[in-house]
């Protein structure tokens, strides 16, 4: 496997803490403890704008499949929705009260979901942009959100150390996975929906079976917390980002480590933690505390 730094996006003056890519091909935004939304090129890797201004961190950027909005979850609480036709902010979800840190929505409920430190998930109608239920699912910090590939069940990865799934049709409570000993800040679903990754602040990625959740492996990844970890869209790889400086891919059928991506290996990777990815095909787009972004060509086996 051989890794190529392609570009660096440089223009954010303070740590970025996560990235989207548009529905649009060719686009990327990323959000951070900056005063903006930024767009930026990936065909010539330039700065486009600022999309809009926020009095307070993003944590959270998500654009929901065949709707022309994006939604941005600021450290305050609030959602902001951004109207790419009319290109501008046309509303504030106002809910929750403590940080949003993650936001995912549905294709088949056309609902949108928001994890808060509050300990709740709010769920909204992408239509009417109406809260339509909240559930409560710990008394402490929901880190993350992923949905199953068959919109089936969802995973909630919490500071109290639990993974929680939760039914998608009526959000009842199906399971709570204990195995880390710290936060979880990760989870995801395999691209075919056989397993689920969960990383947390314990540097372990975890591997369960997502018919019976039972633990299937434990990989000790990386030195210190595991903030995002990322399937290939296509080939049998996942990639994990760490606080550690590093990027790893990783089998998804083996398991086995491919590539580390960071100084200590002699790529010219990021300083500081790294806290989101994107897959914009085989390039891998990476976030980091060093304010910077960085394009990777992923030439695979």
């Amino acid at each position: 496997m051989l890794v190529e730094k392609i570009a660096e996006l440089n223009g954010h003056v303070n740590p970025i803490f996560t990235l989207e890519l548009s529905q649009k091909p060719g686009i990327l935004f990323t959000g951070g403890n900056d005063k903006g939304l930024v767009e930026w090129s990936l065909k010539d890797f330039s700065f486009i704008k600022v999309m809009f201004p926020v009095n307070a961190s993003i944590y959270a950027i998500h654009g929901p499949e065949g709707y022309p909005v994006l939604f941005a979850g600021l450290r305050s609480g609030e959602v902001l929705v951004f109207d790419f036709i009319r290109q501008k902010l046309i509303k504030s979800l106002r809910h929750h009260l403590k940080p949003i840190f993650d936001i995912k929505s549905t294709g088949k409920k056309n609902e949108l979901l928001i994890a808060s430190e509050d300990g709740t998930v709010s769920v909204w109608s992408l239509a009417s942009l109406e809260m339509v239920h909240s559930i409560k699912v710990s008394a402490d910090t929901i880190r993350c959100i992923a949905i199953s590939p068959d919109e089936k069940q969802v995973a909630f990865g919490c500071r109290d150390n639990t993974i929680k799934i939760y039914d998608l049709e009526d959000y009842a409570l199906l399971k709570t996975l204990h195995g880390h000993t710290m936060s979880v800040f990760a989870v995801a679903y395999s691209t075919d929906g056989t397993y689920l990754a969960s990383g947390g602040r314990d540097a372990q990625v975890k591997i369960w079976d997502s018919n019976t959740y039972q633990p299937v492996k434990n990989i000790p990844a990386h030195l210190f917390a595991v903030n995002h970890i990322l399937f290939h869209p296509s080939l049998p790889y996942f990639a994990t980002a760490s606080m550690d400086k590093s990027i790893k891919i990783w089998g998804s059928d083996d398991f086995k480590l491919y590539k580390n991506i960071s100084r200590e290996k002699g790529h010219p990777s990021h300083a500081l933690s790294v806290n989101k990815l994107a897959w914009n095909g085989d390039q891998l787009i990476s976030a980091s505390d060093d304010k910077n972004v960085i394009v990777w060509d992923i030439k695979f086996d």
